[in-house]
């Protein structure tokens, strides 16, 4: 089968939405098909065509941003010739571009597939009320144009403005979740580094530093856990500066940080690949996802936590609480609430032997290759398979 994946930004732009795209691409590959992803060359420094793990990538120029979306003049005249070259269509939204995908899909009788991450939910103000406003327009009329769609789980579809209009075109598919196994003596390596053995417990956050993580309510929490564990340090791993449209956010809380920093209390590690991944987690004792808004979905660093023996705390948020309910692994809070987040903080870390799941199972669960072959269920009774 030969399967067009379009989304604005790929690899290697790091975010939830971007490595799901990665990680069921390269699945697809692995199973015989043949895959090309056609997405926008948001730095220039990119090539604009090349092949990684058999994915054939192309990146269309872009001529200008808006907001944290970006404008490509040529990119309906690309989209038009590979549509016409494949048998189905992956749209992955939030995405500006998807309802002129979708549209050629159906004009050359090719079905087209959604993959709806999240909804969109720019921070106040009148331009982005305005951006906002058009991109849930195009979200809709991609979704009307499109043949199904794909969701993470029932509950975020349940209470999704934009997904409750599709339900009777909707599927829920577990996100892909994959970990390198870490190279001998890369924990040991890792803790050393970043002195864990020396301050504990280790809390995790492991995201981009945007104002809809809710970094502000685990720095109101840690008072409170500090009081108890005045060696605690919060490991905060993902891109932190230079994250577009959130450097006023992180100026903000930065006086905070560089407290907790200058007392040894926090520590960021920057953005780290896959295989730092797979020893930055085995040196937590929880990790945290106290995000605000319908932005998450999910939280795929729950699972990868989890496959570590790792405990979460998350968010009441739709989907969000769903990996430490079905998994019992975690504790969910009230959204915004940093006094619960401390409590569940000092519950978790005290009583870590009552959270333990079998990372085997998991694994298989959220394995590529599973999600790939419900992908492909997907596709043949949408008559993709040729």
């Amino acid at each position: 089968m030969k399967i067009l994946t379009v989304l604005t930004y790929y690899r290697p732009h790091t975010s939830g939405l971007t490595i799901y795209a990665e990680r069921l691409a390269r699945a697809f590959v692995k199973r015989g098909h043949e895959v090309t992803v056609m997405t926008t060359q948001y730095d220039k420094s990119l090539p604009r065509e090349e092949t990684l793990d058999g994915v054939r990538i192309i990146r269309i120029p872009v001529a200008f941003r808006v907001s944290k979306g970006v404008i490509a003049p040529t990119f309906g005249w690309v989209a038009t010739q590979l549509v016409a070259q494949h048998d189905v269509v992956q749209l992955h939204l939030p995405q500006f571009d998807a309802p002129g995908v979708a549209l050629r899909a159906r004009l050359f009788g090719k079905p087209a597939v959604l993959t709806y991450h999240c909804d969109l939910d720019l921070p106040s103000g009148f331009f982005n009320r305005v951006v906002n406003s058009v991109v849930h327009f195009q979200n809709n009329m991609a979704g009307l144009l499109s043949n199904h769609i794909v969701t993470y789980t029932q509950d975020y579809a349940d209470n999704s403005p934009f997904l409750s209009r599709y339900a009777s075109k909707l599927t829920p598919i577990l996100p892909p979740v994959e970990l390198p196994t870490p190279a001998p003596g890369a924990v040991e390596s890792f803790a050393k580094k970043y002195g864990t053995p020396t301050r504990r417990p280790v809390i995790g956050m492991a995201t981009r530093f945007a104002s809809e993580k809710g970094i502000e309510v685990l720095l109101e929490a840690l008072p409170k856990v500090i009081e108890k564990y005045p060696n605690a340090q919060v490991l905060f791993a993902g891109q932190y500066l230079n994250v577009m449209g959130e450097h006023a956010y992180l100026e903000r809380l930065r006086p905070a940080i560089q407290r907790y920093e200058a007392s040894g209390n926090w520590q960021f590690t920057g953005l780290l690949d896959p295989l730092q991944m797979a020893a930055y987690y085995p040196n937590l004792d929880v990790l945290v996802v106290p995000s605000l808004n319908s932005t998450e979905a999910f939280g795929l660093v729950q699972i990868e936590a989890m496959m570590n023996d790792v405990p979460c705390i998350a968010s009441a948020l739709p989907g969000v609480r769903r990996p430490a309910q079905m998994h019992n692994m975690g504790e969910i809070v009230p959204i915004g609430d940093s006094s619960a987040l401390a409590d569940a903080l000092l519950k978790v870390l005290g009583n870590r032997s009552n959270y333990k799941s079998d990372p085997a199972e998991l694994k298989r669960t959220y394995d590529p290759d599973s999600v790939a072959v419900e992908y492909e269920k997907l596709f043949a009774k949408l008559g993709g398979a040729r």
